[in-house]
């Protein structure tokens, strides 16, 4: 064997791709073992909101470090987990009033699924399955990829994923087939749940649909008396230019995965909220009716304590008008190259921009791997899902390292007709 022993996520190795090493990073910026700045143009995948090493953030792990590192949370607990228990329930809506921990996005779907089938278990009713939204993903683990697209990802472990039912993503003027398709799975009476990403489909696109049909979504599934779960990993703190997308249309989901940002992205966190309703499911003297999961890590209190720091900033600081301003900024730019030659479907929500560049389309798309090393080599942590460029970054990044990243953009279609990669 040569080279580094690591298996990288999401790299085919045998493509020879160079794998930076990072060093450092501070506010919208890494900089590695060469020399190099590189604009974090998506948040590091996702997770970054008020910038990279940020203050308050640091100083609270080095104190839960120095004082309490890691217990059992079963059975046990800890002042962190309790102060982002109580600080989520104050911040979020009401009627979420339990708090389950975990340790990632797709950890919190799994929690959230079992949470469902729980549910109609202990109150007799036989509801098993559940609806999803085509495009959709939430996660690489059994469960999260079961209730996710099915192709490349996850084709190999096909033997694995149950079976769901695909209502079809809500295209421009294609709103009432995808309402009408919910209404018709929800009558039959055995759905369980419906999941969907909140406004903005991520990994499947940054596809972005209209609060309005979330909100119908949502009272076909309360008619119906079907679960509604809403995967606020990505879309969650911010994002979408609110807290949570959910709040856009309005709408209280039964059951709530957050992640990514929950610590600002500095430590791997996650919970899934739910209502009354569904915990009293599983509350009772019967041993046979708790909620069976968990892990070695749930609630860590250092992963907590970053949490809490958070949610200290969110409280203490204007971080939904410094998301306005970025909002702004990412649509200005945006608007610049949305009709230039070898573009196509500008869109943005909040502080997502996302535009296609003309070519083969798909994840797999060969378009793909030449606009990842045409960013590359400008210095810039942008990963294309496909053909489709999006810039997804801290909420603190300068209007100097936008434009670099937005120039770059639109640069790219020439540069790499001219084999300028």
């Amino acid at each position: 064997m040569s080279g580094s022993p690591v298996w990288h996520p999401f790299t085919q190795h045998g493509l020879g791709e160079p794998i930076p090493t990072v060093v450092r990073a501070e506010g919208a910026a890494l900089h590695t073992a060469d020399g190099r700045r590189v604009i974090d143009a998506i948040s590091s995948w996702w997770v970054t909101t008020h910038g990279h090493n940020h203050p308050r953030i640091v100083a609270a792990i080095r104190d839960q470090a120095e004082r309490l590192d890691q217990i059992i949370f079963a059975g046990w607990t800890h002042e962190p987990a309790e102060t982002v228990a109580r600080d989520l329930v104050a911040l979020l809506p009401p009627a979420l009033t339990r708090v389950f921990f975990s340790d990632s996005g797709s950890t919190s779907v799994e929690v959230a699924l079992k949470m469902a089938l729980g549910y109609w278990l202990n109150r007799d009713e036989p509801r098993h399955r559940i609806l999803v939204l085509e495009h959709s993903y939430h996660g690489d683990t059994i469960g999260a990829m079961s209730v996710g697209a099915r192709g490349v990802f996850n084709q190999a472990y096909a033997p694995l994923l149950f079976d769901v039912g695909t209502i079809p993503f809500p295209a421009q003027g294609r709103e009432q087939a995808t309402l009408d398709a919910l209404e018709r799975a929800c009558a039959a009476g055995d759905v369980a749940a419906f999941i969907v990403e909140p406004l903005v489909l991520g990994a499947g696109g940054m596809l972005i649909y209209p609060p309005q049909v979330l909100g119908q979504m949502r009272a076909i599934c309360m008619r119906a008396g079907v679960l509604f779960i809403a995967d606020e990993v990505m879309t969650g703190w911010g994002r979408t230019g609110t807290l949570l997308a959910c709040e856009q249309a309005g709408v209280v989901p039964d059951i709530l995965c957050l992640s990514k940002g929950l610590t600002g992205g500095a430590v791997p966190l996650a919970v899934t909220m739910a209502t009354e309703p569904i915990f009293q499911a599983h509350y009772g003297q019967d041993r046979a009716r708790m909620f069976f999961h968990s892990s070695s890590y749930t609630a860590n209190p250092i992963a907590c304590a970053a949490a809490a720091a958070n949610l200290a900033i969110w409280r203490d600081e204007p971080v939904l008008d410094r998301i306005a301003a970025l909002a702004r900024r990412q649509a200005e730019r945006l608007a610049r190259v949305a009709d230039r030659p070898g573009f196509a479907g500008a869109r943005s929500l909040g502080t997502i921009a996302a535009i296609d560049v003309e070519g083969p389309p798909g994840y797999l798309s060969t378009l793909g791997p030449r606009l990842l090393e045409y960013f590359r080599a400008r210095d810039l942590l942008v990963r294309p899902l496909g053909n489709t460029v999006y810039v997804m970054p801290p909420y603190c990044i300068d209007d100097a390292d936008l434009d670099a990243v937005h120039d770059a953009i639109a640069a790219a279609p020439a540069a790499l007709l001219n084999n300028r990669a």
